[in-house]
């Protein structure tokens, strides 16, 4: 099925050093921007990623440090990755979880302004665990009936995502040719920040999603406990999630 699209469409996919999102850094980008007319336009790119590429990830994904060694860093690329993926809609597979928070931290290292909460992210996962509970791999096989070669490099599963997706469209009725509706089908809550530490409550406020203030309103809890504030700032958290802490904090402060 051709996917009903308002706006361009970006399907990625990341290798990575490894699985923390709040230190480990890209390898390895392909993107597949697919437009309202059905238009598809791809593009790979290998990342220095400025470390040492762990064995055991390197293993999974087949990139090593001297496969990397001449290619250029995030920074040095991002402002081009922004400008192909804007006024995009992103997907991917376990996207929400990983690949939209891992992009999102690379940008802020790199001093790049995105706004990228205005995006719908369709998380193609989410729907095939809703649906089947099973893999990429296994996803490919029993939507596509292929088998997925070259699993785990970025193009073959950035390719492959997109395919699962258009297949699960024919299979689900119930399931709208909408990106809006798809992205709100495939999140798991409404998330403030990427990695989930601060959400939006059934009113739309900002709650905390962790630790001893769990579900409780940011914006008290900092009047409260200033200490926090500065306890997050130095702590193991994404810079996103410092990042919109730091907005909701200053919103509070200047009434904006």
């Amino acid at each position: 099925m051709k996917l009903n699209l308002k706006n361009p469409i970006v399907f990625f996919d990341l290798e990575t050093t490894g699985t923390n999102i709040n230190a480990d850094r890209i390898v390895e980008i392909c993107y597949l921007k697919v437009y309202p007319n059905g238009n598809e336009e791809a593009k790979t790119l290998r990342i220095n990623p400025g470390m040492h590429i762990p064995e055991e990830s390197s293993k999974i994904h087949g990139i090593y440090d001297e496969d990397v060694i001449d290619c250029p860093t995030f920074k040095e690329v991002a402002k081009d990755i922004a400008k192909d993926i804007e006024g995009c809609d992103l997907a991917g597979f376990n996207s929400n979880r990983f690949d939209i928070p891992v992009l999102a931290e690379e940008f802020l290292r790199a001093d790049v302004d995105i706004d990228m909460s205005k995006r719908k992210f369709i998380d193609v996962q989410v729907i095939f665990h809703k649906m089947e509970q099973r893999t990429l791999s296994a996803a490919y096989k029993f939507y596509c009936e292929k088998n997925l070669e070259d699993a785990h490099t970025a193009e073959a599963d950035t390719r492959a995502t997109y395919e699962v997706l258009k297949a699960q469209l024919d299979r689900y009725p119930e399931l709208k040719n909408d990106m809006a509706f798809l992205s709100e089908y495939s999140s798991f809550n409404r998330n403030a920040d990427f990695a989930g530490r601060i959400v939006f409550n059934d009113n739309g406020v900002e709650v905390f999603n962790f630790g001893k203030y769990k579900g409780q309103i940011v914006a008290e809890v900092l009047k409260k406990d200033s200490g926090y504030y500065s306890w997050i700032l130095n702590g193991d958290f994404t810079l996103n999630t410092k990042n919109v802490l730091t907005k909701i904090r200053l919103r509070e402060l200047t009434g904006k």
